[in-house]
């Protein structure tokens, strides 16, 4: 059985271009540095998941041409992660069931609050229909599928990677232990996130985030939740060192 991985997208909470900005990165032609927010499809052991649902979502599924899913993994509550999940009542419609999303319980309260519609005692009819399940830092699975994850912080706020056998992603993140970066070790692709090449108080530098490749090891590492302020794609491959490249929307990995 052949996994894959697809990158629905690859940019910031603000994606690239930028609202307003005329940088030569936002003003790019090249459809590698069109990035919507960071998104993955993943499909491994016969699962069909995404990661993270932000307010691209409609847009990522429909371009991706993904007509089923099995469930949603969510790394942590922030909107650009969160953001598009009332687009789930699609899956609802079609399979008739309420959807899987898998979260932390402090996200699992936050959609609650963002989505308080969705949870009243009085639904109105055609909301979206979530089916919740908590997970934490053990490994957990879906329909005999066994999925680690992986603490990661982000300033201050506890976040979620996932290892999914030999693949490795991690987002939203500036800080991993030594125990974290452990559980990565073996996988052939790895994918961290890796904003600019400033330090940055909630994500990985450009440095920062080539350290914690260099330390987990992968045959091929890729950059996801990349900014415009960063180098354009094709700028930015020339610099990187060997085995590790930016993630574009739509590139697709097997493994």
């Amino acid at each position: 059985m052949s996994n894959k991985i697809e990158f629905l997208g690859t940019g910031t909470s603000q994606g690239v271009p930028m609202i307003g900005c005329s940088c030569d990165v936002c003003r790019s032609d090249d459809f590698h540095d069109k990035r919507l927010r960071t998104s993955a499809y993943v499909e491994y052991e016969g699962l069909r998941l995404v990661i993270d649902a932000g307010p691209d979502f409609r847009q990522q599924i429909l371009r991706c041409g993904i007509k089923e899913l099995d469930a949603v993994l969510l790394t942590h509550m922030h909107k650009d992660h969160t953001g598009g999940l009332d687009d789930v009542r699609a899956f609802n419609y079609f399979t008739g069931k309420g959807f899987p999303i898998y979260a932390e319980t402090a996200v699992q309260e936050s959609l609650r609050r963002e989505y308080a519609y969705a949870f009243g005692e009085h639904r109105y009819p055609g909301v979206p229909d979530f089916v919740l399940h908590t997970i934490d830092e053990r490994p957990f699975s879906i329909n005999g599928v066994e999925i680690i994850p992986v603490r990661a912080m982000h300033y201050r706020l506890p976040v979620l990677g996932f290892r999914f056998g030999r693949l490795g992603y991690l987002t939203d993140a500036n800080s991993i232990t030594e125990e974290s970066v452990g559980k990565f070790r073996g996988v052939d692709i790895f994918i961290i996130n890796c904003i600019r090449r400033e330090k940055h108080i909630s994500h990985f530098s450009l440095d920062e985030a080539l350290e914690v490749c260099c330390k987990v090891g992968a045959k091929r590492s890729f950059l996801t939740h990349l900014s415009h302020q960063l180098e354009r794609y094709e700028e930015l491959c020339k610099v990187l060192p060997e085995g590790v490249e930016p993630a574009y929307d739509g590139l697709s990995l097997t493994f």
